[in-house]
């Protein structure tokens, strides 16, 4: 079928009187040139390098094609470049681009051993699906699947991650942690129905500080949002302590996340918070009075209208002291619109407006990020039987945000596209035209000439050459 296909000609309609007819016989072109600027951060930041450490091979090495660097680059960047099926890697091994950001020596596969891969650099499918789906008791003896995952050292890796893309001490760290839904159409492990989504979905747990991935857990659908929140935080704390011991940190989430072992351990550990708290009858009858006040506000101007105020707070079982509660009163054309945080932030550091509309709804960006992963780097696509492999897929897409993420940071500030979600940076920067030539001395890139975003290629080049690793920043 391959040999057919590549033979055919397509002939579409005519322009200026001369046949139109295409084939693919091109030779060695690739449609991703542009990923070339990937393997240049990971030069700089050494990020699949240093995910790779989170892996145990028991392979035996004087037999290895493929090292396990080479194969998660070959996921990872192919993640970056669109391909999110394992399936695509099948075509993929034999793309001499490909070949070239992973770093094989042989990028034209000439010296395989196995006449059946001669033309093939790169791993196919069957030899990279062990990433995922090697179980974790596996070792040397195991027949097949011998590569296996510590899923706990890559969650530190992504803190470790964001620390290393820090030039200066910040100021403050503000961690927001949300639970999204993953919808699954398979029977894979894990598989339950929530109600609120209306669907089979796994519940996953993300923590962001920015746009910079902290957390990335896969977990069933049947516990509450908060569940893991607690263990998870004081880890993540520990890690950025350990650099920053002094600097502040702040804790936000939704009503979701608003329960007494999160709040009594910020507390007890000097960790600020700002919670979303779901009403209800007591604290609807402690706004009345600002309640009718945005109401009345609202039939005088015709216009939405807020009313903020400060309450002292306690539940009548539940919480184990009493708090600060920063309530809304709103008036929409929809009628009243009431909403409530806690917080540990006290009235002399924040107002309860700029508490709630700065502080607290400034983690709406952290749903864009999560959008952002799950549509352009597939974080969706767990489709794997077990909760293990979708778990370490959802990790691989991490990381290829990661990688995307300092590339919008480092290679394209002030550029058009220092603002581009990893889409746009794919279509407009990556997919790019480009021969492959490889001489004894040289391979030769030659990329296409009717690149429209020429410019910030070369500016992404020139950021990226130029930086340098700052020293770890410290407290």
């Amino acid at each position: 079928m391959d040999a057919e296909c590549i033979q055919r000609a397509f002939e579409f309609h005519e322009v200026g009187g001369r046949e139109v007819v295409a084939q693919f016989n091109g030779g060695q072109i690739s449609s991703d040139g542009g990923g070339l600027l990937l393997a240049e951060v990971e030069r700089r930041f050494r990020f699949v390098e240093k995910f790779a450490a989170c892996f145990t091979d028991h392979r035996d090495a004087e037999s290895l094609t493929h090292p396990i660097v080479d194969l998660l680059k070959q996921r990872i960047f192919g993640l970056c470049l669109g391909y999110e099926d394992l399936n695509d890697h099948d075509t993929l091994r034999s793309d001499r681009l490909l070949a070239v950001l992973v770093g094989k020596d042989d990028p034209e596969g000439r010296e395989r051993w196995n006449p059946r891969d001669r033309g093939k650099a790169l791993a196919g499918k069957s030899t990279l699906n062990r990433l995922e789906l090697t179980p974790v008791g596996a070792d040397a003896k195991s027949r097949y699947k011998k590569i296996v995952a510590n899923v706990a050292a890559m969650q530190n890796f992504l803190v470790d991650a964001y620390v290393a893309q820090q030039t200066t001490r910040p100021e403050r760290i503000v961690l927001d942690f949300d639970a999204t839904d993953d919808p699954i159409h398979g029977h894979q492990l894990g598989r339950f129905f929530h109600g609120y989504y209306d669907s089979y979905c796994y519940l996953p747990l993300y923590c962001f500080c920015g746009d910079h991935p902290l957390l990335a857990l896969l977990r069933p659908s049947d516990i509450d949002a908060c569940a893991g929140v607690t263990k998870h935080l004081a880890r993540i704390v520990q890690r950025l302590r350990a650099v920053w011991p002094d600097v502040p940190i702040v804790v936000r989430g939704d009503s979701g996340f608003c329960r007494e072992k999160l709040l009594a351990w910020c507390e007890a550990n000097h960790v600020d918070y700002v919670i979303g708290l779901a009403k209800n009858k007591r604290l609807l009858r402690a706004i009345g009075k600002e309640q009718h006040e945005a109401k009345t506000l609202f039939e005088q101007t015709g216009e939405s209208s807020r009313v903020f105020t400060d309450l002292s707070y306690r539940t009548k079982s539940t919480w184990s002291r009493e708090r600060r509660v920063i309530a809304k009163a709103e008036h929409l054309a929809k009628g009243a619109n009431p909403r409530f945080v806690v917080s540990s932030l006290t009235a002399q550091q924040f107002d309860a407006r700029s508490l709630y509309e700065q502080e607290y709804c400034g983690r709406g960006n952290m749903e864009n990020r999560i959008k952002e992963q799950q549509l352009a780097l597939f974080a969706d696509r767990t489709s794997c039987h077990t909760m293990r492999g979708n778990q370490l897929r959802l990790l691989f897409s991490t990381v290829a945000y990661v990688l995307l993420r300092a590339l919008r940071e480092f290679g394209l500030k002030e550029t058009p596209l220092a603002n581009a979600q990893a889409d746009t940076i794919r279509v407009k920067l990556l997919k790019i035209g480009v021969q492959v030539r490889v001489t004894t001395r040289k391979l030769w890139l030659a990329l296409s000439e009717a690149c429209p975003w020429q410019a910030t290629f070369a500016a992404a080049y020139d950021r990226l050459t130029a930086w340098r690793r700052p020293l770890v920043p410290s407290g």
